[in-house]
């Protein structure tokens, strides 16, 4: 196999369901308002898998890899692996990555799904970002699914009104220019992970979520993680065009772009409209600002996320 100097994302795809319940339509089973859930969250409204629907996630992360594919102009044949971050997937075994890949047709790629909740997509990007530099793969597709509706309790309004499904993927090749992945931090602190927690044996099968812990956590450790990442590529927070959170709540993103010095215009925010899909929220958001020209030929990206575990995670690309 080639040795490259970096690896860098190609393209991105994202997916969704049809299916869009807003803020209004849970005033008709919760004791909440569109007022409330905004003014706390930032939330209009999520695409979701319906309630009893047989649709599975790698279905969702099927349909946001082939446009992934396709935009970068890569055949199938050609992906060496896919990495698949889910908290929701098809089955334990096989995994949703392998299912993946017999929907693609990419016979000669290895497949394999990575857990860490909200962290997930970037823990994917660094995992994939190292195997290219060592020679394992050339190509690889990483992709982040998630159908959350099925984990929460739709009679908690504190949780169910905060998530949404779908999925999102890049393709991420070596290459020996100086575009790329700058740099990948990851992190992790144990000892909190009971404030997030989702269990699936046993009676209660819901996501269970200490909300004001969640947010002091969230904003300090993607402020720490994004720092670090930032120092590890070798530039400075002005030096960064876009920060691209992953898209939990707007209180989080609006502390974080703070902390972090990224005045509004810089912070990609999303979740307006999809609410928190986990693993699928970054490339959700990357996939709207390639789409709206935010990205261009040596635009400098930060990702930062934190999720359950407690596990928190940053990136630089440099496109």
């Amino acid at each position: 196999m080639t040795s490259f100097k970096r690896s860098r994302i190609l393209s991105v795809g994202a997916y969704v369901p049809d299916t869009i319940i807003t803020n209004s339509d849970f005033e008709t089973f919760l004791d909440t308002s569109d007022e409330w859930i905004v003014t706390r969250t930032g939330i209009r409204e999520r695409h979701i898998v319906p309630r009893g629907s047989s649709v599975r996630v790698s279905e969702l992360g099927t349909n946001a890899a082939r446009i992934a594919l396709e935009r970068a102009g890569i055949a199938p044949e050609e992906v060496d692996g896919i990495i698949c971050a889910t908290v929701t997937p098809d089955t334990l075994y096989p995994s949703t990555a392998c299912t993946l890949q017999a929907n693609l047709g990419c016979k000669n790629a290895f497949a394999f799904d990575l857990l860490a909740a909200c962290a997930g997509f970037i823990y994917s990007l660094s995992l994939a970002n190292s195997m290219i530099l060592s020679g394992q793969a050339k190509t690889l597709l990483v992709v982040g699914a998630e159908i959350l509706t099925k984990t929460v309790d739709w009679t908690d309004r504190a949780t169910c009104i905060l998530f949404g499904d779908g999925a999102g993927a890049v393709v991420v090749q070596g290459t020996n220019e100086d575009e790329g992945i700058l740099s990948t931090c990851l992190g992790s602190d144990g000892v909190h992970g009971d404030i997030l927690t989702f269990s699936p044996w046993g009676e209660n099968r819901f996501m269970y979520m200490q909300g004001n812990d969640v947010y002091k956590y969230a904003v300090r450790f993607i402020t720490k993680i994004g720092q670090k990442a930032v120092a590890a590529a070798g530039l400075t927070l002005a030096d960064i065009d876009l920060l691209i959170p992953h898209q939990a709540n707007i209180r989080i993103i609006q502390a974080v772009g703070e902390q972090l010095h990224m005045p509004p215009e810089k912070v990609v925010t999303n979740l307006e409209r999809y609410g928190n899909t986990s693993s699928a929220s970054i490339p959700l958001a990357l996939n709207e600002a390639w789409g709206e020209g935010r990205i261009k030929k040596g635009t400098r990206v930060l990702f930062a996320s934190l999720g359950g575990g407690l596990a928190f995670a940053g990136a630089v690309v440099r496109f």
